[in-house]
Order: structure tokens, then C-alpha cells, then sequence
């Protein structure tokens, strides 16, 4: 049977990204990509197999399942927030503070200086459960 006979793979886990709707179109694609970027690191399980073309020159291999990406206001990210630390999903953030900052050192000390409850947070990644997720993202809108 060829991969075009096979039947849909479904998946019981969901990767979503929810970004504050006030940011501009560069932020929102450079805070996507960071936010994502220590999924596969963490949970190997999301990462498919490398790919290669025709002429069998080979590309990395990239995430097995979809990324829903939803934008919400400042309180849905921090509604969203509350509730994914609540459930103990795997998360990542980007705060407003990350813009100023150039490298990697710098941007997790500026998360590391402020508590958590005043995080200005312009974006936030979660992976787990299809309806651990889903209530998590609770008044997110699928991006357009």
C-alpha cells in the first residue's frame, strides 16, 4: 500500500500557539517560531521522520502534526496562562521584554526577572492532550 492509499493519522495531542492579537505581522511569525522551537527537543514523539526529494537530497525532519496558531487579547493570553500552569502542560512563553533583547542569555533573564503573575506576555505554545489544550485556549480565536 502507498503512503497515498493509507488512511488519515489522527492524534490524541494537539500543538497550539496563541499569540496577543496587538502584535505586528514580523512579531507574530518570529514569536511563533521561538515559541515552538523547544517542542521537539522535549517531546521527540512530535518530530516525523527527515525528508528528501525526488533527486533524494535530504531536509530535516519537522513536526508530525499540525500547529494551530489562535490569537486572543491580552487577558485571554493571560487567562491562558493561569490555566496552563494549572494543568501542568508542557509550555512555552514570549514575553513583550523578548523584543529588546538579542540572544539567548539575555531573553531568559528577562523572563527570569519578573514573577509570574506579571509576565507581559505576547505569546504562549502548549502541547498535550486534544481536550487539555482546547480548555486551555478557552475565548482564543483560530488566527486568520
Amino acid at each position: 500500500m502507498s503512503t497515498h492509499d493509507a488512511a488519515p493519522v489522527r492524534f490524541d495531542t494537539k500543538i497550539a500557539v496563541l499569540l496577543r492579537e496587538d502584535l505586528e505581522t514580523w512579531q507574530r511569525l518570529n514569536v511563533t517560531a521561538f515559541l515552538v522551537s523547544g517542542l521537539g527537543t522535549q517531546f521527540p514523539e512530535v518530530i516525523g521522520e527527515p525528508y528528501a526529494d525526488a533527486d533524494d537530497v535530504a531536509y530535516l525532519p519537522m513536526f508530525r502534526q499540525p500547529v494551530l496558531v489562535f490569537e486572543g487579547t491580552k487577558e485571554t493570553l493571560t487567562d491562558a496562562h493561569a490555566r496552563v500552569l494549572s494543568r501542568a502542560l508542557p509550555r512555552a512563553v514570549f514575553t513583550s521584554d523578548l523584543f529588546t533583547t538579542g540572544n539567548d542569555r539575555d531573553n531568559r533573564a528577562a523572563v527570569r526577572a519578573v514573577p509570574t503573575a506579571e509576565l507581559d506576555l505576547v505569546g504562549l505554545a502548549v502541547h498535550g492532550p486534544k481536550n487539555a489544550v482546547d480548555k486551555v485556549l478557552k475565548g482564543a480565536r483560530m488566527h486568520p
